[in-house]
């Protein structure tokens, strides 16, 4: 079971946010995943870890990801054989 972890900035008032990332990923992974949501008070944090390694961070790739795009970061690490469905076309 692979572990995803989102940093959210409290202050910021994205925990709804991310809290639909998680599932989002939830719906997508099931019991693949793993997912624990990290409020954060540094000002401006949006992180997404995968097995400890950052795959998406809100300041350095330029805001938030598209969740077609994470779900596919995390597809390709976890399970790169698996269909995502319709996000995998167009």
């Amino acid at each position: 079971m692979a572990h995803l972890e989102i940093t959210y900035c409290i202050g910021c008032n994205w925990l709804l946010r991310a809290g639909w990332y998680a599932q989002e990923c939830l719906s997508t992974f099931g019991t693949a995943i793993r997912v624990t949501l990290v409020p954060d008070d540094s000002g401006g944090v949006f992180r997404i870890a995968l097995e400890g390694e950052r795959i998406w961070d809100r300041k350095d790739d330029g805001g938030f990801p598209e969740i077609r795009a994470l779900k596919q970061r995390i597809r390709d690490r976890i399970d790169p054989d698996r269909g995502l469905g319709h996000l995998d076309r167009g």
